[in-house]
This record gives C-alpha cells, sequence and structure tokens, in this order.
C-alpha cells in the first residue's frame, strides 16, 4: 500500500474521488484506511522486533497439534503473527500413501528490547513433538534463512537406507562384529577415525563383485530424489560428505546430480579389499573442514549453507552450517543439532527453507 500524508482542507478536497475514479479508469481497485499517529507508530514499531519462524511437520498434523505449538510460543513472550499451511491438500480420491503436513508459524517478540528464552522454548517444543510424533523447527526468520545456497549431506542412513559398511561386513560373514562397533560409534561412544579403521580391517579378503552387489541393493532414503530435484532447479550447490566409501558416493553423485563428494577411498588391489582406506580419513571434523572450504571456494558464508547428517561424526558441520539437521538421528545427535526431522523424508527439508508444495511443484517436480 501507499501512506499519504492529508492536511485537513484535502480531506475534504475531491482528492479521494479523484483517486477512485483513476483507479476504475486503470481496473484497479482502491481502498482508503485512515491510519492514527499511535497504530503509525506501532507499525514502525514492529519492524524493528526479532521475527521468528517455528515449522510443524509430520505425516499427519491436527489442531491439539497447532493448538499445544501456539501455547508455548505465546508462553515465550511471542506474539503469533501468521499462520501458513505449506503443505497441498490433497483431493480425497487421491490420498497419498505417505502423506505430508507442514503448517509455519511466524512470530514476533512483544517489543524490540525482548527476547524470548530460546533454549526453554526448544526444549519445550521438542518434548512436544516428541510426544505428538511430528516434529517442530524453531528459527530466526533472518536474511539467511531466504538466501542458503549450499548443501551438504552424509550419506549412509541419510541419502540412503542403512550403512553401506554393514552390507559389505555382511557379504564378509562380519555381519554382527562390524554392527556392534558401528552403533557404538554412530552413538558417539567411540572415536570415529579408530572405529572405522577397526571395521575396515575386518573387510579384508572381500571380492570386489560383492560391492557392486551392495551398490544394487540399498534403496534411498524416501524424499531424497524429489529434494535433490528441487535444489538443483533452485539453483542450490550440493553435496556429500561423508565417512563411506567413494565407490557409493559416485553412484550417488550421477543419480541425484550431486556437485561435490568427499569420502573414503577403499584401497582395493587385484579385485580384493585389503582392509585400508586412503587417508585422510573423512571422520567429523573432515567433514566440518570441507564444508568451511567448500563455502569459501564459492564466496558463502556460513549462514547460506546447510547440513544434514545423522551420526555423532556429523554435529562438528551441523554446528557449523547455518542450518544443521539431524535427520532421524540418534538422541545424542538431536540433542546437539538446532533442528531435527525424523517424522518425514529427506523431502521435509524443503519446508523448513519456506517452501510450499506448490513452489516444489513450479521448480520441476
Amino acid at each position: 500500500g501507499i501512506l499519504i500524508e492529508l492536511t485537513p482542507a484535502l480531506r475534504t478536497s475531491t482528492l479521494m474521488t479523484d483517486l477512485l475514479l483513476e483507479a476504475h479508469r486503470l481496473g484497479v481497485q482502491a481502498r482508503f484506511t485512515e491510519v492514527s499517529a499511535e497504530r503509525y507508530a506501532e507499525w514502525v514499531g514492529h519492524q524493528a522486533k526479532r521475527r521468528y519462524i517455528v515449522t510443524a511437520l509430520g505425516r499427519r498434523l491436527d489442531a491439539e497439534h497447532l493448538a499445544a505449538i501456539a501455547g508455548e510460543v505465546s508462553r515465550a513472550g511471542l506474539n503469533i503473527d501468521r499462520i501458513d499451511r505449506l503443505s497441498a491438500r490433497v483431493p480425497l480420491e487421491e490420498a497419498m500413501a505417505e502423506p505430508r503436513s507442514c503448517v509455519e508459524f511466524t512470530a514476533s517478540a512483544a517489543d524490540a528490547s525482548s527476547e524470548p528464552d530460546e533454549g526453554a522454548l526448544r526444549t519445550a517444543l521438542a518434548r512436544l513433538a516428541g510426544s505428538g510424533g511430528i516434529d517442530i523447527a524453531f528459527q530466526h526468520d533472518s536474511v539467511w534463512r531466504r538466501h542458503r545456497r549450499l548443501v551438504a549431506f552424509d550419506m549412509d542412513s541419510t541419502l540412503i537406507q542403512g550403512e553401506v559398511i554393514d552390507e559389505l561386513a555382511a557379504e564378509a560373514g562380519v555381519g554382527e562384529q562390524v554392527r556392534r562397533v558401528t552403533e557404538a560409534a554412530m552413538r558417539g561412544e567411540l572415536d570415529f577415525e579408530q572405529a572405522f579403521r577397526q571395521r575396515v580391517a575386518l573387510l579384508r579378503g572381500l571380492r570386489e563383485e560383492a560391492l557392486q552387489r551392495v551398490v544394487q541393493r540399498i534403496p534411498l532414503t524416501d524424499g531424497a530424489e524429489r529434494l535433490t530435484r528441487t535444489l538443483k532447479r533452485l539453483g542450490y550447490r550440493m553435496a556429500i560428505l561423508s565417512g563411506g566409501f567413494t565407490f557409493f558416493g559416485r553412484v550417488l553423485q550421477e543419480k541425484l546430480g550431486i556437485d561435490h563428494l568427499h569420502a573414503n577411498t577403499l584401497v582395493i588391489r587385484d579385485g580384493i579389499v585389503t582392509g585400508e582406506v586412503a587417508p585422510p580419513v573423512v571422520d567429523g571434523a573432515e567433514k566440518a573442514r570441507r564444508l568451511r572450504a567448500l563455502a569459501a571456494e564459492q564466496g558463502l558464508d556460513l549462514e547460506q549453507c546447510i547440513a544434514v547428517g545423522d551420526g555423532a561424526n556429523d554435529l562438528p558441520m551441523l554446528r557449523l552450517a547455518g542450518l544443521g539437521i539431524a535427520f532421524r538421528a540418534k538422541p545424542v545427535v538431536r540433542a546437539g543439532a538446532r533442528q531435527a526431522i525424523s517424522a518425514m523424508g529427506l523431502d521435509g527439508i524443503l519446508y523448513l527453507l519456506g517452501l510450499r508444495d506448490r513452489d516444489a511443484a513450479l521448480a520441476g517436480e
């Protein structure tokens, strides 16, 4: 709209009539609302208030979920300015096998000088999410949120379902030994590099053909193709930063249109796995270093980066990125990341970017 200051004399003139006639001639509608000095001062003050985004997502959301979220936001001293549905309504005759529901709350502080207790609010929302079987994200509504440009993914149990090394271990007949070490490492109970080298050593003697069998049978995570296709069309750069293996990463890179790949190289001689990896081992610190380097290469602020992963070795990059998302992660990883998604597929990340389903469709779905 246009704010016009009128003197008392002009209010009684034919100005408004003239404006209405001109609007009619142009084929547009014109409405006039009187704004008091007090109301104008309120508008100006509202500009300086901190704004926040609360995103609720899951396979199904109901009124109880939304009422509970609104209650926690209000108790934190925030005003809810707007509520938007980001997920599309589905016709009854076209019920989805895996429905998506998402509602976004835009909230602001009561005044420019007040701030909510973010830690307490995040804890309350996490409790609601856990009891309701949904995910709830809390973000600052900043310029960075609308200008993310680089997305870094973990591979195993993030882009794909399961751990490649566990599948290789099954092929080598050492599945149970490797699985125990993997689970302990993902819980953060073991040093990643030490545990990784122990597991790889158990693969010694495995034939190269077994790697191809594993490639053919491990499925993508639900939502991975929709997410990467949409991000690609929107101009995002994507990277795989994985403690897994390059032989599988290259397959995903080709399939999903990933721009960068940094993973571990399994040493193979004469068609036989040696039980070694070529240095350096891609651990948590290396993932964070690679993310920082990729951002610098592309002239990006780290706030413009998104990192997604499920394991303890992903936490360094999740904490470094402007938007770090623990995806179907263990409790210790969820607790260490600012955002988490468990109730939906990977494409739920699009909602955290503020994209509606129709936006994703226009982007080439």
